[in-house]
Formats: structure tokens, C-alpha cells, sequence
């Protein structure tokens, strides 16, 4: 499990410091993909091939699932850790994410996902991340904590 909020710099070849507490869980090899609301994710193979049966379940012939699946899956990029335990972001990721220097990595459950420092502040302060609303509206979910 993902979980923690950690900053790290791009070094001038792309390289991201992967935190520590997330290497053994993401293993030799991982996929790092588009994300949501302008992120990226990153995905250890067994949570991978488990989101890759999923989407391969989905119609082909509906418009949207077809859509979602190429943007999903041609952003993807298996990646692995140098002996310093960096992870390169490829420059397509990196346009997606905004990332220019500072980056943002978080523990969400089964993934992380990188953001640009500027987006993550952004998105921590914007009205929808109230967290007590939010809060709210899980428990509509039939989700109490």
C-alpha cells in the first residue's frame, strides 16, 4: 500500500527520486502512465495487469471506452529504478504533468502518482478539497471512517 506525501526535483536528465518507502512495493519493474486532473500515475505490474484486464473487458465499440483506453494506455511506459533509485519521466508524461522541476509524489492506496508541485498546491487549496466536504459526500457512499 501507497500511502505519504514526499517532494523530489527532476534532475536535468529527467530523473525523479523515487521515495524509498515506495520502491520495494513498486518491484524491478512498474508502469507510469497519464493520470487524472493533470497528474501521472504509477503503478506496481501486479496492480497494473489487474487495471489492463479491467480495461480490456470494455466495449470496443462504445466511442468513449475506446478513447480512454488509447490515451491510457499509448501515455504508458514501463519504467524501472537506477541504483540511486530514480525513475526517468519521459518527456510526453512530463508535458502532461507540467512538470518543470518540483514534483509532488503521493501514496494513493495502489498507485502513486507525481504531480507538479504548483498543480498539487493548487489542487490542495481549490474549493473541492474541503476536506470535511468531502468527507460528507464519502459517506453518502455508504463510506464512514
Amino acid at each position: 500500500m501507497f500511502i505519504g506525501e514526499y517532494q523530489h526535483s527532476l534532475d536535468v536528465k529527467n530523473r525523479i527520486i523515487v521515495p524509498a518507502k515506495f520502491r520495494d512495493a513498486l518491484g524491478d519493474k512498474f508502469v507510469m502512465t497519464k493520470g487524472m486532473d493533470s497528474s501521472l500515475f504509477v503503478y506496481p505490474m501486479s496492480e497494473w495487469k489487474i487495471i489492463e484486464t479491467k480495461l480490456k473487458s470494455l466495449s470496443f465499440t462504445k466511442k468513449d471506452a475506446r478513447a480512454f483506453v488509447r490515451m491510457f494506455f499509448s501515455g504508458a511506459m514501463e519504467c524501472e529504478l537506477d541504483k540511486q533509485g530514480r525513475a526517468t519521466i519521459a518527456s510526453n508524461l512530463k508535458s502532461h504533468a507540467d512538470i518543470a522541476k518540483d514534483a509532488i509524489i503521493i501514496g494513493v492506496s495502489t498507485r502513486v502518482e507525481i504531480w507538479a508541485k504548483e498543480k498539487w498546491d493548487a489542487y490542495i487549496q481549490s474549493e473541492n478539497m474541503d476536506y470535511d466536504s468531502l468527507s460528507e459526500k464519502m459517506s453518502e457512499l455508504d463510506l464512514e471512517i
